[in-house]
């Protein structure tokens, strides 16, 4: 299979050598195949935030590498750097950060319009995700005019209008009702399984990680445990995980 993400001994720390440091990552490798859905679990000062973020490119490792579609993202700057964060990653947001002064239609097209397209290659592309995702009725809305689960559809949409290598979830069910929260991981499950969009999905929540085929559990900065779904129900991986988590805090 395809390799489209590779973490490489990545650490972090935190503060200057001559004063405390904060070791959050102390040497993280895995690998992230093409179509796969990956979960990352782990209690809060876990270091599962500092890793999205590192992935994610906001921050960058104090030692380690990160290939994404080969690429060392580690390395790369400035504008390079954004671009290939505009074409490469795609991202969902616990708190949606949609523009409230913009519909939903110009907040999916922002990275395109970043990228330069034309309008009309932006309304195409628009409206094929919006159809995918059922939100074609609510194009025109403002943020303030829709519905908690509709937003986190339309930051769906704004995350794989550009067809990205990776879809990175940041927490994207913690602003939702247990409805629109089912709604958002059947969806996601669905772009996975039939579009082979690959997903690494933080969470801290059981359910959502059951939609996973796979989940790295970090405990204090390592992968402490990896869990496959393998051909399990959802509701006894959902068991399996719920016991790990047990265990890893004790």
């Amino acid at each position: 299979m395809e390799k489209i993400v590779e973490v490489q001994g990545v650490k972090k720390t935190y503060g200057k050598k001559n004063e405390e440091q904060t070791h959050a990552l102390k040497g993280i490798s895995f690998e992230v195949e093409k179509g796969e859905f990956v979960g990352i679990m782990g209690a809060s000062g876990s270091g599962k935030s500092t890793l999205l973020n590192i992935l994610s490119t906001i921050d960058k490792p104090t030692a380690g590498k990160i290939l994404i579609s080969k690429q060392d993202v580690t390395r790369l700057k400035g504008n390079k750097l954004a671009d290939f964060r505009g074409k490469e990653i795609g991202f969902i947001f616990q708190d949606f950060n949609l523009l409230e002064n913009l519909t939903a239609f110009e907040n999916i097209a922002v990275p395109l319009s970043l990228q330069g397209k034309s309008g009309k290659e932006i309304r195409q592309k628009v409206q094929v995700v919006a159809e995918r995702l059922s939100i074609t009725q609510i194009l025109s809305k403002y943020p303030a005019e829709i519905s908690g689960g509709q937003k986190q559809r339309v930051a769906a949409a704004r995350a794989l209008i550009t067809q990205p290598t990776i879809l990175l979830g940041d927490e994207p069910t913690g602003a939702l009702d247990s409805e629109s929260a089912r709604d958002l991981l059947d969806m996601m499950e669905e772009l996975n399984q039939k579009d082979q969009v690959s997903i690494l999905l933080v969470t801290h929540d059981p359910f959502s990680a059951s939609y996973c085929n796979r989940i790295l559990f970090i405990k204090d900065g390592v992968i402490h445990q990896e869990l496959h779904r393998e051909n399990q129900a959802r509701e006894d991986f959902y068991r399996q995980i719920l016991q790990i988590l047990g265990n890893l805090e004790q």
